[in-house]
């Protein structure tokens, strides 16, 4: 009889940018941040089973994005190139968050896979090493794969570990599809913000936190502007990353769930609670 797969389900959490300043260009065109990265209980739900085979196959196909070219595959075939492992594994998603709305839904679940994927080869990489591997894949990687809130810097990538506090998030979607590279190509982009501490940005807090990317988003998309304008009626409102998706902390999360249910009359609208520690760290023991 052959032995049963093992199997293996773990969460890949969404983050907002409760911050995110814009300090420099590189050469290579990249562009040097700041910002503080905050873990928050919406997420994704990753399965993996074992196979002997060697294949790695995404049960759960996305639309509009090739099997080879999904991040998930590339992140199982990175580390199993890496490790020279024979195993395979079948994926399966759950998907919540939603593509390309400033969540890292993306980058998260490509980290769910490589820290799954440790534990279900048994590999025993560190999370030092798993970080360096996702970093090849996006700049978001590493601080799911770390599982901590955190103050990063450089493209994204320089990660610090940061206590913040723990608000209920409203979580918006305003409908549109957001173009990051049109974002940080614009001309009239914020890139001169001066360098800040890890201390001086705790510090300065929620009165001082901004998004240098918003006024441009702002100015190119619309209804992106008429959800963040919505939202400061209640509390005050700001962009993750480049967007789409906005938000807003509350104290109680019955407050922050009046404003969704608000808001779910126009835009896909959610409660999140802040975390320091990822779900996915949670769920591993770590």
């Amino acid at each position: 009889m052959p032995a049963t797969p093992r199997t293996l389900t773990l969460p890949a959490p969404a983050k907002l940018n409760r911050m995110l300043h814009i300090v420099g260009r590189r050469q290579d065109g990249y562009h040097e941040l700041q910002t503080l990265f905050q873990i928050i209980d919406l997420c994704d739900s990753l399965s993996f089973t074992l196979r002997q085979d060697g294949v790695i196959q995404l049960t759960t196909p996305m639309d509009g994005v090739a099997h080879d070219d999904n991040l998930m595959v590339r992140a199982a075939k990175l580390l199993q190139q890496h490790s020279g492992t024979p195993l395979g594994a079948s994926i399966t998603i759950d998907k919540h968050l939603p593509m390309g709305g400033g969540l890292g839904g993306g980058s998260s679940n490509a980290a769910t896979v490589l820290v799954g994927l440790n534990q279900l080869w048994q590999l025993g990489y560190s999370p030092t090493t798993l970080a360096a591997l996702g970093l090849t894949l996006g700049a978001d990687v590493p601080v799911f794969v770390r599982g901590h809130s955190a103050w990063a810097e450089g493209v994204g990538e320089q990660l610090t570990q940061a206590t913040l506090d723990t608000p209920w998030f409203v979580v918006i979607h305003p409908g549109v599809s957001v173009s990051t590279p049109a974002i940080f190509q614009d001309p009239e982009l914020t890139r001169d913000s001066l360098p800040i501490t890890m201390a001086r940005a705790l510090q300065g807090g929620v009165v001082e936190w901004r998004n240098d990317c918003e006024a441009i988003v702002r100015k190119r998309y619309p209804p992106i502007a008429e959800a963040l304008d919505w939202l400061a009626q209640y509390a005050p409102s700001r962009l993750t990353g480049t967007g789409a998706c906005l938000f807003a902390a509350f104290d109680s999360q019955k407050s922050a769930q009046i404003v969704a249910e608000r808001a779910n009359q126009r835009w896909q609208a959610w409660v999140a609670r802040g975390l320091n520690t990822s779900p996915l760290q949670d769920a591993l023991g770590c």
